[in-house]
C-alpha cells in the first residue's frame, strides 16, 4: 500500500486546512508523533493523525475508492466542541466509544446508509453535488451520537431492500413507508409522518381536484414503492366504479418522474406530501391532492442491535429538543414518539 501514502497525506493536509480555516485561533498540526506539552506549548491546539487506508472496488465499476481513517486530538477546552460539528465528524469519533459493535455493521465504526436523493427538501443533492435535506441531517446526527462515521450510498429505491439483506448497507434512510409486510422482512423504526400526494402540470390545466379526476390520465411515479402501490389502488377503485383506469408510468426515481411532467410526457406525478409541497412552493407543479394514505415513514435495518441503538438515539434527541427543532425546520411531524423497533425477533 506504499503507493497510497501520498493519498493519505493529501487527505490529512486537506483536513488540517479545513480545521485551520474553521478555527483560525487554534493551532492545527498533522502527522505529529511527539506528545503535546500542554504546559509549554501554545494552546488551544489540535493534532490530526492518519489511521489505516482501505481500497474499495465495489462502489463503481472500473474505479477504486479509498477510505482513509483519521483522528483529531484536542488540547483545549471548547475547541473540541467546534470540531465535532464539522462535516466528517472525526473529532467526535476520536473522543467516544461506538455504541454498536463492528460485528453488527457492514464496515467497522461506520454507519452505511442508503438514500435516494431525489426528494427535496428531505433528501437531495445541491448544486455543489453535496447531499442535503432533513433525512440526511438526521442520519448524520444519529451516526455522530452512535460514535460512527456516516457514509451514504446513493441508489434507486428498488434496490434498497435487497441491498439491505445482502449487507451492502446498514440502514435504509430514504423515508421508506412502514408496512406490516416490510416489518416481517426487516427491523423498522417509525419516526416521521408521511402521506401520498399528487402534483399536476403547471397551472393545473386538467383541473385535478379529486381522485376521480385522475381517471384515464397518465400519471408518473417512482418504481417499486408505496406510492406506486397506492396509485394502482386508486386506479383499481376508479375501474371498479366504472371509470377508466389510470395509465401508470413508472420511473427509476421521483426526479425523473417530475422531469417527465415538465416535458409533458405525463399529466401528473404521485410522490409524497413534503416533496409535492416543495415543488408547489417553487411555483413549478401545484400540489393538487395531498394527505392520501397517511402512513409513517421509517428507518429500516438488518440488525436489531443497531435498530435498538438508533431508537435510543431518537429518544435522546426527542428529550433534548433537537429532533423537534429539526422537524420543525422542515415542517415534518413525529410519527411514533416511542420509536419502537418493529421486526422479526
Amino acid at each position: 500500500m506504499s503507493g497510497t501514502v501520498p493519498l493519505r497525506e493529501a487527505a490529512l493536509a486537506a483536513i488540517a486546512d479545513r480545521l485551520a480555516t474553521q478555527l483560525p485561533d487554534v493551532a492545527v498540526e498533522r502527522a505529529r508523533r511527539a506528545p503535546v506539552d500542554t504546559d509549554a506549548e501554545p494552546l488551544p491546539r489540535l493534532v490530526v493523525r492518519g489511521d489505516d487506508i482501505e481500497a474499495d472496488d465495489s462502489q463503481e465499476p472500473g474505479r477504486t475508492h479509498y477510505r482513509i481513517g483519521f483522528g483529531v486530538s484536542g488540547f483545549a477546552a471548547g475547541a473540541l466542541g467546534a470540531v465535532a460539528a464539522l462535516p466528517g465528524q472525526a473529532a467526535a469519533q476520536a473522543a467516544c466509544t461506538p455504541r454498536v459493535p463492528d460485528s453488527e455493521l457492514v464496515r467497522a465504526r461506520t454507519l452505511v446508509m442508503s438514500t435516494n436523493p431525489t426528494l427535496p427538501p428531505l433528501q437531495f443533492v445541491n448544486a455543489q453535488g453535496q447531499l442535503q435535506g432533513m433525512r440526511i441531517e438526521l442520519g448524520t446526527e444519529i451516526a455522530r451520537r452512535l460514535c460512527l462515521t456516516p457514509e451514504y450510498v446513493r441508489i434507486e429505491f428498488s434496490a434498497m431492500i435487497p441491498g439491505l439483506a445482502a449487507r451492502r448497507w446498514d440502514m435504509i434512510n430514504t423515508g421508506i413507508f412502514y408496512t406490516e409486510e416490510r416489518a416481517r422482512m426487516m427491523q423498522m423504526v417509525r419516526y416521521e409522518n408521511n402521506a401520498v400526494a399528487i402534483s399536476a402540470a403547471r397551472g393545473n390545466p386538467l383541473n385535478i381536484r379529486s381522485e376521480r379526476d385522475l381517471a384515464g390520465r397518465t400519471v408518473g411515479v417512482e418504481l417499486g414503492g408505496f406510492e406506486e402501490r397506492r396509485l394502482r389502488e386508486i386506479s383499481q377503485n376508479l375501474q371498479n366504479a366504472g371509470q377508466r383506469p389510470i395509465n401508470v408510468r413508472t420511473f427509476d426515481n421521483f426526479a425523473i418522474a417530475f422531469q417527465a411532467l415538465r416535458a409533458g410526457q405525463v399529466e401528473a406525478v404521485t410522490s409524497i406530501d413534503a416533496v409535492a409541497a416543495e415543488y408547489d412552493q417553487r411555483g413549478e407543479f401545484p400540489r393538487v391532492l395531498h394527505g392520501l394514505f397517511p402512513t409513517p415513514a421509517a428507518f429500516a435495518f438488518r440488525s436489531r442491535t443497531l435498530a435498538n441503538e438508533v431508537s435510543r438515539v431518537l429518544l435522546e434527541m426527542k428529550a433534548d429538543g433537537s429532533l423537534d427543532a429539526l422537524f420543525n425546520r422542515y415542517g415534518v411531524t413525529i410519527a411514533d414518539p416511542t420509536f419502537a423497533v418493529v421486526g422479526p425477533q
